[in-house]
């Protein structure tokens, strides 16, 4: 539940940094942004940025679509074709859900006051072996009585990394907000999975949260003080309930409790996760439509289908 997970942590993860045990991600300028001049360096305890936003324009949007986010064929060529499309989702689904916590999230094909485009720019493959042989060890520790919890920390070898950039713009395209961003994984909050997308789908996840802070409050996710909680249709959506907008629901809904435990255990996220929704579509099995049926009811019935729960 990766809501749940970033809330109070914040200490932790800067002890951990001071400890080491983290993967170097390097900030990648891709080809997808507008410009990349005026980008300020905003780094946060573990993660790289570099952002520009323009604060009165994006707080005053009110809606919001999502382009499909681009993971480019030269990247992690280890990585099969499923296992990308995953993590390119986990970016979609993080941005879906951290945006609808001010906007109205729509269709990819309605007019909106901002279009949000992601891309991948780098990508390091987690070690499937050592993470497996971490979270055997993690899970081990669960049979042994020490009194109190004992964090293990996985190890520190083969942890993979991420590199992003994603644009907004407004609807005559013009952009209105822009960040570089890179982070690894670490060995101490990173859950080890013995899958090569592991790391990168998970921290494909941080990604849409922190683009989504950045245009729901108009300015950086990081360096704020104190822990900021997060809403209540953030923790339903983490827990796999349905998510505030319908349009959220095309990119699948959070494993919850079922990506908990298989996290947990160190099963891969390709296990856990659905993934995207396969677009709905009529086909003439279904139905022998009469005048009225092709004139209205056809469309109808496909738009309700693709607003169905799993």
């Amino acid at each position: 539940m990766p809501v749940l997970r970033r809330a109070g942590c914040a200490g932790l993860l800067a002890v951990a940094g001071a400890l080491g045990g983290c993967a170097a991600a390097p900030l990648v300028e891709g080809s997808g942004l507008s410009t990349y001049e005026d980008m300020a360096p905003s780094d946060g305890v573990l993660t790289k940025s570099r952002l520009s936003v323009n604060k009165e324009n994006v707080l005053a949007a009110r809606t919001v679509r999502i382009e499909p986010t681009s993971f480019p064929p030269n990247l992690a060529a280890k990585l099969t074709d499923p296992q990308r499309d995953l993590i390119a989702n986990a970016v979609n689904r993080g941005l879906c859900v951290s945006l609808s916590d001010r906007f109205k999230v729509v269709a990819p094909d309605q007019p909106a006051d901002l279009t949000v485009k992601a891309s991948v720019t780098q990508v390091t493959e987690t070690d499937e072996v050592a993470a497996g042989i971490s979270a055997a060890a993690s899970f081990g520790m669960n049979f042994v009585d020490m009194g109190v919890p004992v964090p293990t920390p996985r190890l520190p070898i083969g942890l993979g990394t991420l590199s992003m950039e994603a644009e907004a713009v407004d609807a005559t395209g013009q952009p209105q907000a822009s960040m570089l961003w890179a982070r690894g994984a670490n060995a101490f909050f990173s859950s080890p999975r013995a899958s090569k997308a592991s790391d990168a789908y998970e921290l494909a996840d941080a990604f849409g949260q922190d683009f989504g802070y950045l245009l729901v409050k108009g300015e950086s996710p990081f360096g704020q003080k104190g822990v900021e909680l997060p809403s209540a249709q953030r923790v339903n959506s983490s827990m796999g309930l349905a998510p505030k907008n319908a349009a959220c629901e095309s990119y699948g809904r959070y494993p919850g409790l079922a990506g908990a435990v298989g996290g947990h255990l160190g099963l891969p996220p390709e296990w856990t996760d659905k993934g995207a929704k396969p677009p709905a579509t009529a086909t003439v099995a279904e139905a022998a439509p009469s005048d009225t049926d092709a004139e209205g009811s056809a469309p109808a019935a496909g738009a309700a289908r693709a607003a169905e729960r799993r």
